[in-house]
């Protein structure tokens, strides 16, 4: 079966469950990975400009930890911002390898790293990073894999996946590597329940974004009018939960199978999960990796995490 073919596989039997769902890896189109970009601009949005400053204020011990002639393995490229930060000061980096499953905005992106890092060897991968993929042999062979999985994107994922995730990692960093990872924490509920439901109603277009993309790549006919923005912070789950809800009984069509949704029946997008320093270290412990050093903002809202693979 193609990777086309799975995909539509997938996204007919998340839509014909109980409790209706697509896949979040569907948000990131073209279109997609811009309106992302533009919510990390947002004064709602915490993540990112929190993250940045944890990476400029420690960036000295996050080399040094690295070390020289790493390859360094980006699941989820996106527009590269904080992988700035790490080209620009990471010692005779035997490789950037950029992971995405959006093809245009990954090599468009790589592109202008390649153009402001002329001294490093660009390898751009179109790849489902959630399932294990072959690595670029790169013209310098590296010391070690250092996977990068910067933002909250682990969140994202039930703990299960997750899970799993952080095997393939595991497996892609190889002996002797390490993984850098962004994990949101858990916090004072206004401040999340802002983040994902901003003022400029971006938050809210990102998700509807997700059926344009089912419709132009995968023969849908949703009508985008007809579905509704719905974030809220589940507390006691310690994650927010991502719907986009019906506004009428209709039926949608994925190809040749009929889907029918009722009036105020909800879709589910997107789970982020905030976690606890000790719960994220318990989970990346059952995937052989061992949390050496975790940075973090005065606020405790967000933290920056250097794993070793064991």
């Amino acid at each position: 079966m193609s990777p086309h073919a799975e995909n539509i596989t997938e996204i007919v039997a998340g839509l014909t469950r109980p409790q209706k769902s697509i896949s979040s890896k569907y948000f990131y189109d073209e279109r997609g990975s811009q309106l992302f970009d533009a919510i990390t601009q947002l004064p709602e949005y915490y993540l990112t400009g929190t993250e940045i400053g944890i990476m400029r204020n420690n960036i000295a011990e996050i080399v040094e930890l690295v070390g020289k002639q790493a390859s360094l393995i980006e699941f989820g490229s996106g527009s590269s911002l904080k992988t700035r930060i790490l080209l620009e000061h990471l010692d005779e980096l035997a490789a950037y390898v950029p992971v995405d499953i959006s093809e245009e905005h990954l090599l468009a992106s790589a592109q202008r790293i390649g153009s402001e890092f002329p001294d490093t060897e660009v390898l751009p991968v179109v790849a489902d990073f959630t399932r294990k993929f072959d690595l670029p042999t790169p013209r310098v062979m590296p010391l070690r894999n250092i996977v990068y999985f910067p933002g909250s994107t682990i969140g994202n994922f039930e703990h299960s996946v997750a899970l799993d995730l952080l095997r393939v990692m595991r497996h892609e960093a190889r002996e002797n590597g390490a993984l850098l990872i962004g994990v949101d924490l858990q916090k004072d509920a206004a401040i999340i329940d802002n983040a994902y439901n901003d003022s400029q109603g971006i938050s809210a277009e990102f998700n509807l974004n997700i059926l344009r993309h089912l419709n132009q790549v995968y023969a849908a006919d949703f009508d985008l009018d007809e579905f509704s923005h719905d974030a809220q912070y589940d507390a006691a789950e310690g994650r927010v939960v991502i719907h986009l809800v019906s506004a009428r009984d209709q039926v949608v069509h994925i190809g040749e199978t009929r889907i029918d949704i009722a009036h105020g029946e909800k879709i589910l997008t997107e789970y982020s999960h905030k976690y606890t320093l000790q719960g994220f270290a318990e989970m990346a412990g059952q995937a052989d990796f061992r949390v050496e050093k975790v940075w973090a903002d005065a606020e405790d809202l967000f933290s920056v995490q250097y794993l070793l693979a064991i």
